[in-house]
């Protein structure tokens, strides 16, 4: 069965870039979500005034990755801790939030952050990451899209850990 995910983890090329690795991902775009203006642009994002964050949206196959699997790539990636910024990336267009397309995609991700958050690496840090149902996606310009394909690695990233295959 072919389903959707939705990330946000800071800059999206490094989100997208991380996935496209997995057997099973079949599909990335990089876009805004979680915002009230329609059609945002790059620019009208980086103002901040939008309320969307930069995102992917992932369609995959559950047969090859389950979605559990999907979040506990996205909590290796980043660091859920920071409120509204990832690394040097500051503003609510960078913060770590699920866009959830089920209630099993919803209660998968919130049982995944009880269970991290009471691990050894959370312990004194609160994961601040939003879990929120999706809404409208918008597909970022063209040249967002695969961006390190197009134009290799981008020092703006801040990979924590990269995901194992």
């Amino acid at each position: 069965m072919i389903e959707k995910a939705t990330f946000a983890a800071g800059c999206f090329w490094g989100v997208e870039a991380t996935y496209r690795q997995l057997d099973g991902v079949l599909k990335t775009q990089v876009g805004y979500t979680g915002g009230s203006k329609d059609n945002p642009t790059y620019e009208d994002v980086c103002k901040d005034t939008t309320g969307h964050a930069e995102a992917l949206e992932i369609e995959f196959e559950t047969e090859k990755i389950s979605y559990e699997a999907l979040v506990f790539i996205f909590f290796r990636m980043h660091d859920p801790t920071q409120l509204n910024r990832q690394g040097p990336d500051i503003g609510t267009q960078y913060r770590s939030a699920i866009f959830y397309h089920s209630p099993k995609q919803k209660a998968i991700s919130e049982a995944i952050v009880t269970k991290l958050q009471k691990t050894e690496k959370f312990k004194d840090r609160t994961i601040v990451t939003q879990i929120i149902p999706a809404n409208k996606f918008y597909k970022a310009e063209e040249y967002h899209q695969k961006y390190f394909e197009k134009n290799g690695f981008h020092p703006c990233v801040n990979f924590l850990e990269l995901p194992e295959k």
